[in-house]
């Protein structure tokens, strides 16, 4: 009888710390359970302008980027058609979450490099995170040889560098809202008057009409700027085109350039004027490294 008492009691003891710890195992499980929200926008780019998005690990994304001159120009021109910016870049994803790039701008023969981070992704359930951040950093040489022989600058004095925090949040299927607040700093100023810091901040926007299309804006409003010439802030509009491995852009804007202190702070056209220039993103993911093709999720 003592030792079937013995044995009782020892059951009903172990039962209750599995009990315990498989409760506490549950409870675990349900904090741990959220889920990363995707698809804030179609691609790393929302018009001229980074999104908070990067690939997966092992893709590396090949970017043309391409910009008219002025729709006002008149038929001469053939609306804008007749000039032509360009710039190619390749993007590569050396893990989910940071992503190294380079490229080269035919506009004032910019050679560019950037990285990006994804610091924080929004999360639904238990563990959720309301927003996205990723930290942006990148690196430009102006190599235009648009100064007298006697004057050229040093390397040091063409570089021109910016920071970037990208917060966004997809509000609901149709719906992604971003604000960049940003940081540019020129080596030197194009003259003894303008500053050699300049601050910004952009918003930007997705509105899905359909699976596949949608409608995004950008505004970059500048907070000081240059005073030895006219500036204005930078506007896009236009249409994304998610078509599985490709994402193409349609642009409006009033910028030339393609990269963050050309379309940011040097800026001369007025849109609602019609200095608007016609324009394309088109980018082509590459799965190296055995990286897969994710499921698109709309």
């Amino acid at each position: 009888m003592k030792n079937l008492l013995l044995v009782f009691l020892i059951f009903i003891l172990s039962d209750s710390l599995c009990s315990q710890t498989l409760d506490a195992i549950l409870a675990q499980e349900s904090i741990d359970n959220s889920t990363d929200v995707s698809g804030t926008f179609n691609g790393t780019r929302i018009m001229n302008g980074q999104s908070i998005e990067t690939r997966q690990k092992g893709v590396l994304e090949f970017l043309i980027q391409h910009r008219f001159g002025r729709i006002n120009s008149g038929g001469y021109e053939l609306y804008g058609l007749d000039e032509s910016n360009i710039r190619f870049g390749l993007e590569y994803a050396v893990t989910n979450d940071f992503a190294i790039a380079l490229g080269r701008s035919s506009f004032e023969k910019v050679y560019d490099g950037y990285v990006k981070y994804r610091l924080l992704k929004q999360k639904t359930g238990n563990k959720s995170a309301p927003l996205s951040i990723t930290l942006f950093a990148s690196g430009v040489e102006k190599t235009l040889k648009d100064y007298a022989p006697s004057k050229k600058p040093s390397f040091g004095d063409r570089l021109v560098y910016t920071s970037q925090i990208l917060i966004a949040r997809k509000f609901n299927s149709d719906f992604s809202l971003q604000i960049t607040p940003t940081y540019l700093h020129y080596n030197m100023a194009s003259s003894s008057i303008d500053p050699n810091d300049i601050y910004a901040v952009g918003v930007g926007t997705k509105i899905k009409i359909s699976k596949h299309l949608s409608i995004n804006g950008e505004y970059y409003y500048s907070i000081n700027s240059s005073k030895s010439k006219a500036t204005e802030n930078s506007i896009a509009l236009g249409l994304d085109i998610e078509t599985g491995g490709h994402v193409f852009q349609l642009i409006f804007t009033n910028s030339r350039a393609m990269i963050e202190k050309g379309f940011i702070a040097e800026t001369e056209g007025d849109f609602f004027n019609g200095d608007i220039h016609f324009g394309f993103n088109i980018s082509r993911d590459f799965y190296l490294n055995k990286a897969k093709e994710p499921e698109k999720l709309y």
